[in-house]
């Protein structure tokens, strides 16, 4: 009795980023910049979409794959967006979030002791969906000097005999970065180079500021039948607790990510797909995204300029509603800086190394809140830094 745990799973720690979550929601007057969730409703227009599917009474379940109508729309959008065509019949996959889009691709891809890439920082579940898909992580650091982009170079140098796949994320989180067109290209060329395979989190797609454009890896040149690309509708739409995401890819890698998900989940939720297809189709949906994209530019500003005026250098993110500013100048690392900071001032924020490498010296702030409460925030932590600077 004393094994009854596998030792997989035993061995994989807690997120870093719920421990400061769930302490940080006991704590009277706290402003949290910690948890990457979007601070709008889901726009109305979607809303009500699910509500009438509900008074419609359409409670059943749908097709493993997902709504025909739903993966039509997602097809069709990302041709729109990225010139990619994907057949909604067999290359399109409607799953619970994106994070089981990730889980379905891990499982279907990797055999006992197979390699996959991660550079890093990077979200907290990449490793984790790893190990419990039998495979072995392989991280690599990305640093400031590189504005967060992992190189061509480092990923030939990562990769062995055992190598499988890439796992990517741009727009990143934690870091905000953005693909460069050298960059994608260069990652591109590895992947052909020693045949991997390459699955791409995109779930903040939309979310890119200052000129910057998104390049879905998968419309590179032969990348589209080595690609899993893995999107969603929780940060684009601000639906996250409606708990829907889809994965796009060749056809023999989608069937058998849909055989995992025939086994384990059956099929998303009906109400929120049949929402999504308005998200998808309803011009009043675009215009709500494009509003909350340019609030969180006008936010990202106001954090990346206050943190650099009190004294804690931020790269300039592209994407995502991340800042990922260095404490060092602070003389305290990063799980030190957070929790000192949160005990002090009431201020949530990440630790880097949750992220993994290239997190130490680092935190990560959200600023997918009030402008108000970034403003806030940012008079609390010029008090801390002058107090311990």
């Amino acid at each position: 009795m004393s094994q009854r745990i596998s030792r997989r799973v035993a061995a994989v720690p807690p997120s870093g980023i719920r421990k400061f979550f769930d302490i940080a929601a006991t704590m009277p007057d706290v402003i949290s910049l910690g948890i990457g969730e979007p601070d709008f409703v889901t726009p109305d227009v979607i809303r009500q979409a699910g509500i009438a599917s509900l008074e419609r009474g359409e409670t059943r379940y749908t097709s493993n794959s997902g709504i025909l109508e739903l993966r039509q729309a997602i097809a069709a959008k990302w041709a729109q967006l990225y010139g990619v065509a994907y057949d909604p019949e067999s290359e399109t996959l409607v799953t619970v979030g994106g994070s089981e889009a990730l889980y379905l691709a891990l499982t279907a891809i990797l055999n006992p002791g197979a390699e996959v890439i991660i550079p890093q920082p990077c979200f907290v579940s990449y490793e984790a969906e790893v190990l419990f898909a039998g495979g072995v992580a392989l991280a690599i650091a990305t640093e400031a000097a590189t504005t967060f982009q992992v190189t061509g170079a480092q990923l030939a140098a990562a990769i062995t005999p055992q190598t499988t796949a890439i796992l990517i994320n741009y727009p990143n989180n934690p870091t905000g970065a953005v693909l460069d067109r050298q960059r994608i290209r260069e990652i591109a060329a590895v992947a052909e180079k020693h045949d991997l395979l390459v699955i791409s989190d995109e779930i903040y797609d939309r979310l890119v500021y200052d000129g910057a454009d998104h390049e879905s890896f998968s419309s590179l040149p032969g990348m589209r039948e080595r690609t899993i690309v893995i999107g969603g509708f929780s940060k684009d739409y601000a639906m996250t607790g409606w708990r829907l995401g889809f994965a796009l890819g060749p056809a023999d890698i989608l069937d058998a990510m849909r055989k995992v998900h025939q086994y384990t989940i059956m099929s998303a939720s009906t109400t929120a797909q049949v929402a999504a297809i308005t998200a998808l189709t309803d011009p009043r949906a675009e215009e709500a995204v494009l509003a909350m994209r340019r609030s969180y530019d006008a936010r990202r500003k106001l954090l990346v300029e206050g943190l650099n005026s009190i004294g804690l250098p931020t790269f300039e993110p592209r994407g995502a509603f991340y800042a990922f500013p260095d404490v060092r100048p602070s003389g305290m690392t990063s799980d030190r800086f957070a929790w000192t900071l949160l005990e002090e001032e009431q201020v949530a924020c990440i630790p880097g190394p949750a992220f993994g490498l290239g997190g130490e010296g680092y935190v990560r702030m959200c600023y997918a809140t009030a402008q108000d409460k970034i403003v806030e925030a940012l008079e609390r932590m010029q008090r801390f830094v002058r107090r311990h600077g």
